[in-house]
């Protein structure tokens, strides 16, 4: 018997030891009594800042939870989707320490109310004891909508304009659908059978999917409006060029991509993404991405691997909880730390990773303290494997050839009231225009667009 208390309650998950040796989800989620036990905690505040201040898409948190109180977990699922259409992607992948949790009266004198595993505990509940059903038939609207990208803000925007009674079809430039939840996101933190149940949801509502086909020099926006008769057009295929460190050694066998490592590591299931196994791993960066890394990076059988960063931990992106587990799988951390080189031999391998030890400076333009190198500081790491995971950028090769806008770091400009990009009836939203940020946030883009969509599409 769980017993009701002013603590958090701890979220099941595999042990440590177990999960590193596997790719199966690594927390496995509340019960039903574990789930109520925790939305009990909630102290129905009244001015909800966890859904004002600290939700993109302001979910209504605290009437979700009261339905949760009451064991009614179907009316607690129909609340969330009134605002979201990924409760089960977002409980999971969202840094909530950063949004509603980071928002929690509760968490001022103690632990947070934890809001993301009640979204999530409330979506699995639904999707495993509950046969979706077809609503009432939509009056269609004779217009054609193109959306690029089938990521968290196409299908945000999808959703949103098959509800209007819109043709939408997504293009997508893969083999399979989902984008970033699919290719990206690992499966120890998102099963792809969850992304997979999001996008049959869109199936059905009659929302089109056509695989292999994104925009191109072959086939333009141009072509989008023209050729093939769209009406308006949703840009939302997200951030996905990698972008490098300008050093020494870039090039040497042994040198992997993050973005590159995690298709691989989600394509490629029980075979060893990297082909091979190494001795020891250095992932460099200190965002989501080079944690999803690090962590596949264990999956994969090294001896050792190691964070590389440049700042501290209290300046690291990356979700709190993801720096936990990686810790606990046995990652180890290199903080204040910039490469300067990778090392080879005389085949061309990685043997080793120079850098410079740091101090913090002053702070920079988003509040963060910069990294100062401290001279003649330099040292040798001994790895045989190095992983870049220092962010990524639009495709501004593609950006141009479209002759769309965009600004000096490769961000689409777009109105920042409709997203409406700088060719009329082309929207865009999401990491193409914010550059790398949450899965809710391009969700919310999504959104946004498709009620400008659909404004624009009404004149």
């Amino acid at each position: 018997m769980i017993n009701f208390s002013k603590k958090s309650y701890p979220i099941p998950e595999q042990d440590p030891a177990i999960r590193r040796t596997n790719f199966l989800e690594s927390q496995t989620g509340y019960t039903e009594d574990m789930a109520i036990c925790e939305a009990m905690r909630c102290l129905k505040c009244r001015e909800h800042p966890c859904m004002t201040s600290g939700c993109p898409v302001h979910n209504r948190i605290p009437e979700f939870i009261d339905k949760i109180c009451a064991g009614q977990f179907e009316e607690a699922y129909q609340i969330l989707m009134n605002t979201t259409c990924l409760p089960a992607v977002c409980g999971r992948v969202c840094p909530q320490e950063e949004q509603c949790e980071g928002h929690c009266v509760r968490g001022i004198k103690g632990q947070p109310v934890a809001i993301g595993a009640l979204e999530r505990f409330v979506a699995d509940w639904h999707r495993n004891n509950v046969q979706d059903q077809v609503k009432e038939k939509i009056t269609p609207i004779d217009k054609k909508i193109a959306i690029i990208g089938s990521g968290p803000a196409g299908i945000a925007a999808a959703k949103e304009l098959s509800e209007y009674g819109y043709s939408v079809t997504i293009f997508e430039k893969e083999e399979r659908l989902g984008g970033i939840l699919t290719y990206g996101i690992p499966e120890f933190r998102l099963p792809k059978n969850i992304v997979k149940h999001e996008i049959d949801l869109l199936k059905s509502k009659n929302v089109k999917f056509e695989c292999g086909k994104t925009l191109s020099k072959e086939l333009s926006i141009q072509d989008f409006q023209t050729k093939l008769g769209f009406d308006a057009v949703f840009l939302g295929f997200g951030a996905g060029i990698p972008t490098s460190m300008d050093i020494p050694g870039i090039d040497l066998k042994g040198v992997y991509q993050a973005n590159d490592f995690l298709v691989k590591v989600n394509t490629l299931q029980d075979n060893n993404p990297l082909g091979r196994k190494y001795d020891t791993i250095a992932v460099v960066g200190g965002g989501n991405v080079a944690m999803d890394a690090c962590r596949s990076a264990v999956r994969t059988g090294a001896k050792k691997v190691l964070i590389v960063y440049r700042r501290s931990e209290s300046e690291m992106p990356a979700h709190v909880g993801e720096i936990k587990e990686a810790r606990d799988e046995g990652v180890e951390f290199a903080f204040l730390t910039s490469p300067i080189e990778i090392k080879g031999d005389a085949n061309g391998n990685v043997i080793a990773l120079e850098c410079l030890r740091n101090k913090l400076g002053e702070d920079d333009s988003r509040g963060r303290r910069k990294p100062v190198a401290i001279p003649n500081s330099n040292y040798q790491i001994p790895v045989d494997c190095v992983i870049m995971a220092v962010g990524t950028t639009a495709d501004e090769k593609l950006l141009k050839e479209q002759g769309l806008e965009y600004d000096a770091k490769g961000r689409l400009k777009v109105n920042p009231e409709t997203l409406e990009t700088s060719i009329k009836g082309v929207f865009a939203g999401g990491d193409n225009v914010t550059g790398p940020k949450t899965v809710i946030s391009a969700m919310g883009a999504g959104r946004i667009a498709a009620t400008a969509i659909h404004n624009y599409l009404s004149k």
